[in-house]
């Protein structure tokens, strides 16, 4: 089986094979466009949760409809293979829609896992999760102040 899946029978296939191996399954999401410090620091303390790290990932039109037709700036294929290179991932599911709410209705983790920006009533699929870590970001760094800075030091208007 793959690192990287699409399909929500594989995932569901994989999950019932770590639940029964008795693995801690831990789950976060997010677009990981342009990875930084911050996201590797963020995945590893998420990684302490539990035994396996199951990162949902968002697709390229996923992103589109979220952050708007510029976006993303790193093709799907590409960002899901840098985050399986990382050590505290272990999977990465690439998922279609706006939010992983079915991905974590499937999943059901034993641990959710989001940024501390987040308020807990906003954090979708909680109620699927045994328990849900907000992790505060050690970098004031992301993609769009990354964007940005590109923007200011290499773009001419």
């Amino acid at each position: 089986m793959s690192r990287i899946i699409r399909d929500i029978e594989e995932l569901k296939k994989l999950v019932e094979d770590l639940k029964s191996q008795r693995k801690r399954i831990v789950f976060t999401n997010g677009c990981f466009d342009i990875l930084h410090a911050g996201h590797v620091d963020y995945l590893e303390k998420a990684k302490s949760f539990g035994n396996v790290l199951i990162v949902g990932m968002n697709s390229d039109s996923s992103i589109r409809r979220i952050k708007g037709e510029r976006r993303p700036i790193v093709p799907e294929s590409y960002r899901a293979r840098v985050l399986i290179g990382l050590k505290a991932v272990d999977y990465v599911f690439i998922f279609e829609d706006d939010t992983p709410y079915e991905v974590i209705k499937t999943v059901r983790p034993h641990v959710l896992v989001k940024g501390a920006d987040w308020e807990l009533e906003k954090i979708v699929g909680r109620e699927f999760a045994e328990r849900v870590e907000r992790i505060p970001f050690e970098y004031d760094i992301s993609t769009t102040k990354i964007i940005e800075r590109i923007k200011e030091r290499y773009c001419r208007d």
